[in-house]
């Protein structure tokens, strides 16, 4: 009996051990991940940027494990691809891949929002409404990094209670496909992020009147198309 016990904790304190130590890895790898990922968006690392493993796992105090975990992770998000002979690089969006990721995402977005909009409560239109106010406030001195950032956590609000999970996983995708060039959008279209507070005050007014959800979609699809649009047509100038 001793024994059996005896063997019993040794398997116990061994799957515990082990337990501990890949939580360790897994909270490494998170924030490598976490880290690389704003450095992507925040433009420290550009597109074409190479990311050298071994140079990030330094910076960061950590293996090169955890990164490596981090990097396939951001290429299955579409921001980092590999090259042969070159290793793993920042992905960039060519306006072609750019036009049609941001169509995809008027649909699924436009869709996850209506969706999304009967469960909205008082409480997330007014956190919306703030963001919205800092972003109004943003425009005075303009920082297209934190303004698309903003930007971000105001559709979260509206359509992250989306019902339906696979909708809401295209939107995330979605979203993290533009990560890399979506930091810079509104740099090259500074003039839309004034018609973009506008238009989110339009949104919030529809989803607290209980428009019905065609106008919803519809209203959110074309504020996902109107930046398309205007950043085409600066592509088009440049």
């Amino acid at each position: 009996m001793t024994e059996t016990a005896t063997a019993a904790g040794t398997t116990t304190g061994t799957g515990a051990g082990r337990k501990t130590a890949s939580s360790t890895a897994g909270s490494k790898s998170e924030q490598a991940y976490a880290a690389v990922k704003a450095r992507i968006v925040g433009g420290t690392y550009t597109p074409g940027y190479r990311l050298v493993l071994a140079k990030i796992a330094e910076d960061l105090g950590f293996s090169v494990v955890p990164v490596r975990e981090a990097i396939r992770r951001l290429e299955a998000e579409g921001l980092v691809k590999f090259e042969r002979n070159v290793g793993a690089t920042v992905a960039g969006i060519d306006p072609t891949e750019y036009l049609y990721t941001m169509q995809t995402l008027s649909i699924v977005e436009g869709a996850a929002t209506a969706l999304s909009a009967p469960l909205i409560g008082a409480d997330d239109i007014a956190r919306a409404r703030a963001v919205n106010a800092e972003m109004r406030d943003c425009l005075q001195h303009f920082d297209p990094v934190r303004f698309t950032r903003l930007n971000q956590d105001f559709h979260s609000v509206l359509f992250e209670h989306c019902p339906n999970p696979h909708i809401l996983d295209l939107v995330h995708r979605g979203w993290n496909r533009l990560a890399s060039l979506r930091s810079s959008t509104f740099r090259f279209v500074p003039g839309r992020a004034h018609d973009s507070v506008e238009e989110h005050e339009e949104l919030l007014q529809l989803i607290e009147s209980g428009a019905g959800a065609d106008d919803i979609e519809k209203a959110a699809r074309l504020h996902r198309s109107a930046t398309l649009d205007a950043y085409l047509r600066q592509a088009r100038n440049l």
